[in-house]
C-alpha cells in the first residue's frame, strides 16, 4: 500500500456540520485484554496483519521491552505501546464510500503490482484505511474503507444482514424460471448459492440487466451463480450496501461517509464525540 500522510480535517464539508462520527467499540476500560496485533489494529494504525509484520520485525516494544509475541495481551490504556520507539496512538475514524473502477485490485499489496485503490487515495492525505468486505478486480461499485476495524467487522458479519445490492449485466434473457432459480440457489462446489432477490431490470438484444441481492458475503457468489445456471457476466456494478446507495459518485471517487450515513449502517450508533483530527502518523505504512 503506498504510504499516505493524515491531514487535519477527515469529515468532508457537508459531513462536519453533523456530530463526528465515533467508533463504535472502545477499546481498555473493563474490557478484557487482547492481543498485541489485534490492539494495534484497533487503534486504528494499521491493519492486524501489518502489525503482525511489525512485531516479527523487532519494531514495536510494550512499557519498553521489544516483543516479538503478536498474541501477547495487551491493554491499550494501560500499557505503553510503541512502534519504532515512537507512541501509537489511536487516530481518529475514517469512513470512507468509493465508487471502485473495474479492473482495481482491492488490496494493500499486490504481489503481481497490479493497480490497487489505495492508487486511488495517494495524496488524499489520510491515515492507514482497510477495505471493509470484498469487491473482486472485474467488480466495480460502491466499495467502503475505514480505519474502525471493530466497525468493519459488524458491516460483513453476516448476523448484520445488511444486504447488499448489486446491478449485473449477463449474456442471456432470462425467464421467470431462471429468476426463480437464482431466488432458490443451487448447490456448487459444497457451496449453497442463492440471492436474497432477482429481477431483470431491462433487456437489450441478447443480453439482459439484472438487480441481484444479496444477504451474505461468499466468494465470487454471484458470478458462480450465473455460470451455474448458463450466463456468463459481463458487468457486476455493487450500487448499495443496506441503506448506503452509490448515487452519482464518479469512478475513482470517494467521499467520507455523513454522520447519518453512519448512523444507517450501525444497528446501534455510538454515543460518545469522537475528535475530528488525525493525529499526525509517525510509523511508516
Amino acid at each position: 500500500m503506498p504510504r499516505v500522510t493524515p491531514r487535519a480535517a477527515i469529515v468532508s464539508k457537508s459531513a462536519m456540520k453533523q456530530r463526528p462520527i465515533t467508533p463504535a467499540t472502545r477499546i481498555g476500560g473493563s474490557k478484557p485484554r487482547h492481543g498485541l496485533a489485534r490492539v494495534l489494529s484497533k487503534l486504528g494504525v494499521c491493519s492486524r496483519s501489518q502489525a503482525q509484520a511489525w512485531i516479527a520485525a523487532g519494531r514495536v516494544s510494550v512499557n519498553g521491552r521489544i516483543t516479538l509475541d503478536a498474541e501477547r495481551p495487551t491493554d491499550a490504556e494501560r500499557d505503553r505501546i510503541a512502534v519504532d520507539g515512537e507512541p501509537a496512538q489511536a487516530v481518529a475514524r475514517v469512513y470512507i464510500a468509493m465508487n471502485k473502477p473495474r479492473g482495481i485490485v482491492v488490496s494493500a499489496d499486490d504481489e503481481r503490482e497490479r493497480d490497487t485503490v489505495y492508487a486511488l487515495l495517494r495524496d488524499a492525505g489520510l491515515p492507514w484505511v482497510g477495505p471493509v468486505g470484498r469487491l473482486d478486480k472485474a467488480s466495480e461499485g460502491l466499495l467502503l474503507l475505514s480505519n474502525d476495524t471493530v466497525w468493519a467487522a459488524g458491516i460483513t458479519d453476516p448476523s448484520s444482514s445488511l444486504e447488499k445490492t448489486y446491478h449485473v449485466q449477463i449474456n442471456g434473457l432470462p425467464d421467470a424460471a431462471a429468476l426463480h432459480a437464482m431466488h432458490t440457489g443451487i448447490d456448487a462446489d459444497g457451496e449453497h448459492l442463492a440471492a436474497l432477490r432477482a429481477q431483470v431490470l431491462r433487456v437489450g438484444g441478447r443480453n439482459a440487466w439484472l438487480e441481484v441481492v444479496l444477504d451474505e458475503g461468499r466468494n465470487r457468489q454471484i458470478r458462480r451463480l450465473m455460470a451455474a445456471l448458463g450466463y456468463d457476466v459481463l458487468r457486476l456494478v455493487r450500487v448499495a450496501i443496506g441503506p448506503l446507495v452509490l448515487g452519482d459518485l464518479g469512478k475513482g471517487q470517494w467521499r467520507h461517509l455523513t454522520r447519518d450515513e453512519f448512523d444507517a449502517l450501525c444497528k446501534t450508533p455510538p454515543a460518545a464525540p469522537q475528535p475530528s483530527t488525525v493525529p499526525r502518523s509517525r510509523h511508516p505504512r
